[in-house]
């Protein structure tokens, strides 16, 4: 099968397609499917840099996130899904023509929608509605910084915001303003301005309720500064500026949020009754039509290392996805 391979940890560049990777053997509890769509996310570009952890070594089969249709199982899945089911998941080695993926985390793609449109429900949305809601205890008529809002999950997490009825006050790169504020965002801040914090509180001089940090080191500290003492949250699912350092005498003397770390794999693994909760209600608002069916930025598999680096360096918006079958 077609497969995009890591070879080294040294970026994207090392990034390229090969033509005869042995298609993969579903595993106990695994199923065998045929990817539709994977998509791309930063944690890719960290991985090709074996900067993520628990990543796998290289040279590596790359990718994690694809949708497609199941085309065989492996023994021990008590109740498999019938061949033909279209599911959207995780698994080693998204970004190739064939992928197993854990049937447990499988979840069907929507009634009517293609595999593409359904990339992100897994990944980008769940995080996205987890930051708001199951960490960040969002309420109506409280106010949210949402940073990276042009991205996958700060689109999501703008449109699900406005839906619970919050102030949305985001930050993108100037060029994503207009993107952002289509989603419903009241405010849209540059992210890279160097009087962001004093902006932001500007906008709430009492401070902010909740703000979801991807970012990392570029505004890690306007995170914590403006969040409303004691009362705040601060949500981190991300690093995409690098590592920010942060000491108990920080949290002691200096920061008094509530500092909040979100990686949603590790929320279904460890809090299943709560990734369950809020698979019910990202189903909710499918049907209420807050998620609609995705449109991302489609691109043939070859094309994969110029994708990544386009992510990396921040010249990208909403979702990216590669379709193995498409060979121009």
């Amino acid at each position: 099968m077609r497969a995009l391979i890591q070879h080294t940890n040294r970026g994207p560049a090392d990034l390229t397609l090969a033509t005869d990777v042995p298609r993969p053997v579903p595993g106990p509890g695994e199923y065998l499917v045929r990817v539709g769509a994977a998509g791309v996310n930063f944690a890719d570009v960290m991985q090709t840099y074996g900067t993520y952890r628990g990543g796998p070594t290289a040279p590596y089969p790359a990718g994690f996130e694809a949708a497609g249709e199941i085309v065989g199982a492996g023994p021990g899945i008590g109740q498999p899904l019938p061949s033909g089911t279209h599911v959207i998941g995780v698994g080693r080695g998204a970004f190739a023509q064939y992928m197993t993926m854990p049937a447990a985390e499988v979840l069907p793609v929507p009634d009517a929608w293609t595999d593409a449109e359904a990339l992100g429900m897994v990944l980008n949305w769940a995080t996205a509605l987890a930051a708001l809601t199951t960490l960040g205890g969002l309420a109506s008529g409280e106010t949210v910084v949402i940073h990276a809002a042009a991205g996958g999950v700060g689109q999501a997490a703008v449109r699900m915001a406005r839906h619970y009825g919050a102030r949305v006050i985001a930050t993108a790169s100037p060029a994503k303003h207009a993107t952002v504020s289509a989603l419903g965002a009241d405010h849209v801040l540059d992210r890279s301005d160097p009087e962001l914090a004093a902006r932001i509180r500007a906008l709430a001089p009492d401070g902010v309720d909740l703000v979801l940090e991807s970012n990392g080191r570029t505004t890690f500290d306007t995170s914590l500064s403006v969040a409303k003492p004691f009362v705040g949250r601060v949500v981190v699912f991300g690093a995409a500026s690098g590592d920010a350092r942060l000491t108990t005498h920080d949290l002691i003397f200096t920061h008094h949020a509530q500092l909040k770390g979100l990686h949603i794999g590790t929320l279904a693994q460890r809090a299943p009754a709560l990734y369950a909760d809020l698979l019910t209600e990202l189903n909710s608002l499918i049907k209420q039509g807050v998620y609609p069916p995705g449109t991302p930025e489609l691109h043939p598999l070859a094309d994969g290392a110029e994708v990544l680096r386009r992510l990396e360096e921040g010249g990208t918006r909403g979702k990216l996805a590669l379709d193995p079958h498409r060979q121009e």
